[in-house]
């Protein structure tokens, strides 16, 4: 057959050009009739009557100290520091990402000074208890809320070098440092991460020798990669900073072990034989001043060694109560945790505000017609819209109660309990902050242009939170830690001939799972079935990942190379023990509660958490423990729950407590806050 002619291709394209152009014409023309002008109008009034009450699930959800919250959200809202503005009738408050970094620590610093002289911070370091660390913890989350960089300037002065004196020191240093610290007369850093050294703490170049001659020790810098780097207040503020460095005893290294020494004096002048430098322009976190140290042959007394681990005698004997190397440096991670549960906890409340912001938005926002004389649709009422953002609320829910666990078993930690805290927190720190920065995407992409707005909060939030996934401790690399502690209990039960005790791994003792091979949406529903999935493939995961290992090693691998081998394996069993761990401290937080609607709320929020973590996770098709047929009856489900919570949506982030002004323009009449009257002439 020939082929057509130039001029017949260019005919033919003409005309299916024209048939273009005719069917667009026809359907615009009833669109160009004359249509109202679109009008805000709140969500409260088109939503169902709420079916729980908000203000119960707020306390389920905060979990403790819901009155001091309140207070220090009006602190806040209450003082012109806190940058109000005034939108679409609205005041609200939130940091002026405009100014620049030296505007922005200037700001960072009065919004201490203010927050000191209110009295947020008594009591941070001198009382002591699980109620006054209970309290911290939810002053400090109010403050994230507002500011990343003002949680993080704090974090690191109260809960790192403040938590070191604590951990570190013993009553000598207790004594000198920890009112002065309270009360911000004292500023102090914490200085362990180095050029050539991040998660590999053990490695950190700095080294401290002991001059017996005139009892001091001295801290030097013996290259560039041992330049202490990444330290949160250096650069501007601090005056003092816990240094972690290698200790070297009459040629002998103990290893990692942390000294105070103080880098500025009270004018606020670089001390001697210490060289202090910027870090620079960040992606976000600019209200935060981190800064690199060099210490070129720095003498310190010997009492500014933090002695509760090891101590050093006048003539420089070294002692310690702890003689295993391992141990010893074990201790000296203790204050990691604490950093490790606020980050957990703040990125759970980030998570709230964007989720909270993009579902009233789209509880108002409507974009196209299904049909030409009717209203626009609502963006929550397309069920694509549900799917990208129910889901990732029901998991904010699930994650929310796994901080307050996460905060309870620090608050009343004891020396047994000390490696399932590291263990927990790592994982769930991994988890937190991972979910954390997939909503703010989904939540910035699902309201559109507004999003990329810094008034709207989303956009910036994601650059100020991105910092989560690697410091204290890269996620990839907790997750490792994670299933490596997994692994050691595991071969420890098999030695031994024991159950498994601690880690929640008793399930292990049980007899494995039997999954249904037809699973009906009552299945997919039921407690048994979420436990009996989570604990099947928490299980085979652990089994196949200690084999793979022991096959390694007998084919004359190390142990450590047979770990870095099995780095697949060692992440898929990270998250399958997060999600169990995470899964039982939902169904607690439920027994919690008295039957009626809001334990009907969870009964669907913790479905919906369930199955959207077996339909994203491969590894339940890729090791077989769903057929291909019960998978795709997960995905119908996921939809079927997604329908069922769209009419709960504004309850469930009202529920979050959240005040109005901590939110923005676009949570509410975004049409006034854009409107002409509000343009600044």
């Amino acid at each position: 057959m020939a082929s057509p002619s130039p001029d017949d291709q260019v005919a033919r394209r003409a005309q299916v050009l024209a048939g273009h152009l005719h069917a667009f014409h026809s359907l615009s023309e009833p669109s160009l009739s004359s249509s109202p002008c679109l009008q805000y109008s709140p969500p409260e009034l088109a939503s169902p009557p709420d079916e729980f009450n908000f203000h119960d699930m707020r306390k389920i959800m905060d979990g403790h100290n819901l009155q001091d919250r309140d207070w220090l959200f009006g602190l806040m809202i209450q003082s012109k520091l806190f940058n109000p503005k005034v939108a679409g009738g609205r005041v609200f408050v939130s940091p002026d990402y405009n100014q620049s970094k030296e505007q922005q620590r200037e700001m960072t610093m009065k919004r201490i000074q203010y927050l000191l002289d209110c009295g947020v911070f008594q009591g941070w370091l001198t009382d002591s208890g699980p109620e006054a660390e209970m309290r911290k913890f939810a002053l400090h989350e109010v403050i994230g809320m507002y500011d990343h960089s003002l949680a993080v300037k704090l974090g690191v002065h109260y809960f790192l070098w403040g938590g070191a004196i604590q951990f570190f020191g013993t009553k000598r240093h207790h004594d000198k440092w920890l009112r002065d610290t309270e009360n911000y007369a004292i500023k102090g850093c914490f200085a362990m991460s180095e050029l050539g050294h991040g998660s590999n703490v053990r490695g950190i170049e700095t080294v401290t020798t002991y001059d017996s001659k005139t009892g001091e020790f001295v801290i030097n810098s013996p290259c560039e990669s041992a330049q202490k780097y990444w330290i949160g207040g250096a650069a501007n503020h601090a005056t003092h900073t816990i240094v972690f460095s290698q200790l070297n005893i009459n040629g002998r290294n103990q290893g990692v072990h942390a000294f105070i020494a103080q880098i500025r004096d009270t004018d606020g002048n670089i001390c001697p034989n210490i060289r202090v430098a910027e870090c620079g322009h960040k992606i976000g976190l600019n209200g935060v001043d981190n800064g690199r140290i060099w210490f070129d042959n720095v003498r310190i007394p010997r009492e500014n060694l933090l002695n509760s681990v090891a101590d050093v005698t006048p003539d420089g004997k070294y002692l310690s109560a702890i003689k295993d190397p391992d141990q010893r440096f074990a201790a000296f991670l203790a204050p990691l945790t604490s950093g490790r549960v606020t980050i957990a906890v703040s990125a759970v409340y980030s998570s709230k505000i964007s989720l909270a912001i993009a579902i009233r938005y789209s509880l108002t926002r409507r974009a196209f017609s299904l049909a030409p004389n009717l209203p626009e649709v609502l963006l929550l009422d397309y069920p694509s819209h549900q799917r990208r953002l129910l889901p990732l609320l029901a998991k904010t829910y699930a994650l929310s109660f796994a901080a307050n666990y996460l905060k309870m078993i620090y608050v009343k930690r004891t020396p047994e309990s000390n490696k399932t805290i590291h263990v927990v927190s790592s994982a769930f720190k991994a988890i937190i902050t991972w979910h954390n920065m997939r909503t703010l995407q989904e939540c910035r992409e699902a309201c559109g242009g507004q999003g990329l707005k810094t008034e709207n909060r989303i956009g910036h939030m994601k650059s100020e939170y991105d910092v989560q996934s690697t410091f204290e401790g890269d996620n990839n690399v907790l997750m490792q830690q994670v299933s490596k502690a997994l692994l050691a209990e595991y071969i420890a039960v098999q030695k031994r001939n024991r159950p498994f005790k601690g880690l929640g791994l008793e399930h292990m003792d049980r007899s494995c799972p039997v999954i249904p091979s037809q699973l009906t949406s009552s299945n997919l529903r039921s407690s048994q079935f979420q436990t009996d999935i989570f604990c099947l493939r928490e299980r085979d995961l652990l089994t196949r990942f200690a084999a793979e290992i022991s096959q390694l090693q007998t084919q004359g691998q190390s142990r450590e190379y047979a770990l870095l081998q099995s780095y697949q394996l060692a992440e898929d069993l990270g998250r399958a023990f997060s999600d169990r761990t995470i899964l039982q401290i939902f169904l607690d937080a439920e027994a919690a509660v008295s039957s009626g609607p809001l334990e009907n709320e969870l009964s669907l929020l913790r479905s919906m958490y369930v199955l959207m973590s077996v339909e994203e996770d491969v590894s339940f098709l890729r090791y077989g423990y769903l057929s291909p047929d019960n998978a795709a009856g997960v995905r119908k489900e996921v939809t079927k729950l997604c329908s069922e919570l769209r009419g709960h949506a504004l309850a469930l982030v009202s529920s979050f407590g959240i005040p109005d002004a901590f939110l923005s323009p676009i949570a509410f009449d975004w049409v006034e806050a854009n409107a002409w009257s509000s343009v600044e002439r």
